[in-house]
């Protein structure tokens, strides 16, 4: 290892930066502490839905066997299930999920020049996303949040001249602590990370290290050192601050900085008043699940009595019972005039066991929406299942997706735009909803729209049966382009004199 310069600084400035340590510090361990009533739930429901993402209560050992005592897997596909279905109706890989469109701030003639410009600025940041690991991460956020009910993305900036800008890592919840802001977001974040001296230096390449860190790291370079990393609000924009967490001695700050938008997102299924974190539907299923998980064993116990049997014997000096083997073609010796070996009839039978057991899976399934959001089954549907289907998905995941747009896809947008701009590549124009604004293109987001489309089309097509002077009520270019609007449909793909509003032609003055 090669010996480091420790630079001299000033002992005020020491002073100050020790008085925000230990300020950070104490804040995180409050949060911490009530963090702390959640660890026995969020061990069990990770112990019957996702059982290799555990360890709540110990040091988690990568590839252990963690699902020995699990004998119902129903729980565990379910999560899989929804979290899958989450992927391809909110972030779907290669597609694109969302789009930038004129804000209401700006006039119509504004809006239209700026629209094409503002389609381009959102394929290169989907293009961004498709070429990183976004998809891979955001799959695990979703079976933490499934199953914890919280998730927590680090969203960081790649290295310049990358493949992408983007570089993503799912925090798994046994690591996070996270605050609550006064709005009922959820804003501060605080991480844990165990790293050796090599992997600080090379995150954190402007750090002071001390010279005891120094000379432990040079006996053993394999020694990890606890770093806290904590992200807060601070008016507008948010503080990140690193800092060395050794009880031995006094925090010291490694790196400290600002972000306009928090580079860890956290997000929930569902929120209680007055609780930080979220509630998943495995904890709801929870009772289920574990009764289920039970009767299975008791079945499987069942059906190895029923195999082997229970047999019983007379002590005749003759009979050995340790050295009997049940197979075919053994001969069992035994005394003349003894009963020798024996069944012994079972008080009952365990048939209603199965008829318990469907009624818990497919309350689990329900509970986790597997019924729901499943995959088609008929090879056909009609026009009108398909409108039935979306509009059963927006009613089951509205309130979902509308915590998901704020706390997920909305910040999700507003960090990747805040990096791409200070690189170049998208115009510097503020996205804030007034004259920039998201424009959601997911499945789901276009489910919710199928309804206002269907009540539109029909007006129309009963208004022109109507006959010619019925029709001349109609405004088919404001219907076209709102049709568009609704439908998510490219500002390109739009004539540029639909996307002006129609003039009222004023009727000529007679002297």
């Amino acid at each position: 290892m090669k010996p480091r310069t420790i630079t001299r600084i000033n002992p005020q400035t020491q002073e100050s930066e020790d008085n925000a340590a230990a300020r950070i510090i104490e804040r995180y361990e409050a949060a911490r502490r009530k963090r702390g009533d959640w660890t026995r739930l969020w061990e069990e429901c990770y112990e019957y839905a996702l059982p290799q993402r555990g360890g709540f209560l110990g040091e988690p050992i990568p590839g252990a066997p963690r699902n020995n005592h699990i004998y119902d897997a129903t729980a565990m596909d379910a999560a899989d299930q929804l979290a899958s279905s989450l992927l391809a109706n909110l972030t779907p890989a290669w597609s694109q999920w969302f789009g930038l469109k004129p804000g209401p701030d700006l006039s119509p003639a504004e809006a239209a020049a700026l629209a094409p410009v503002l389609e381009k600025a959102a394929k290169t940041i989907q293009s961004h996303f498709d070429r990183s690991n976004f998809t891979v991460e955001i799959h695990q956020c979703y079976l933490d949040m499934v199953v914890g009910g919280t998730a927590s993305l680090s969203f960081e900036e790649a290295e310049p001249g990358g493949f992408s800008a983007f570089k993503f890592s799912c925090l798994p919840l046994s690591q996070v602590v996270l605050e609550e802001g006064p709005d009922g977001r959820l804003e501060g974040a605080y991480r844990r990370i165990p790293l050796t001296l090599d992997q600080i230096l090379d995150r954190y390449p402007y750090a002071e290290i001390p010279a005891n860190m120094l000379e432990v790291a040079s006996r053993d370079p394999q020694t990890r050192f606890v770093v806290l990393e904590s992200v807060l609000p601070a008016g507008l924009n948010f503080e990140y601050t690193a800092l060395l967490d050794d009880p031995s001695a006094p925090p010291r700050i490694l790196q400290s900085g600002a972000f306009e938008q928090s580079p860890v997102i956290s997000f929930r299924w569902i929120k209680s008043p007055g609780e930080t974190y979220g509630r998943s539907p495995v904890m709801k299923a929870l009772p289920d699940i574990k009764t289920a998980n039970k009767v299975v064993e008791l079945i499987l116990k069942n059906a190895s009595i029923a195999v082997t049997g229970i047999w019983q014997a007379d002590d005749d000096g003759v009979l050995n019972p340790a050295n009997i083997q049940l197979v075919p073609g053994s001969i069992i010796p035994k005394a003349i005039g003894s009963k020798g070996l024996q069944p012994l009839d079972m008080p009952g039978r365990f048939d209603v066991s199965q008829l318990i057991l469907e009624n818990l899976q497919s309350r689990i399934r329900h509970a986790l929406l597997t019924d729901k959001l499943s995959p088609v089954s008929s090879p056909r549907m009609t026009a009108t299942e398909v409108l039935e289907r979306s509009a059963e998905m927006s009613l089951l995941l509205g309130a979902t997706y509308g915590r998901l747009q704020t706390e997920l896809l909305t910040p999700l947008v507003k960090r990747a735009f805040s990096i791409l701009r200070r690189r170049g590549e998208v115009p510097d124009i503020a996205l804030d909803g007034r004259l920039v604004a998201v424009d959601y293109r997911s499945p789901l987001a276009k489910a919710q729209g199928q309804r206002n489309v269907q009540n539109t089309l029909t007006w129309i097509t009963s208004v022109l049966a109507m006959g010619p002077e019925a029709a001349q009520s109609v405004n088919l270019p404001a219907a076209a382009r709102f049709l568009g609007e609704a439908l998510s449909v490219p500002s390109d793909l739009i004539r540029a004199e639909l996307l002006q509003p129609a003039i009222p032609v004023q009727p000529e003055r007679k002297d």
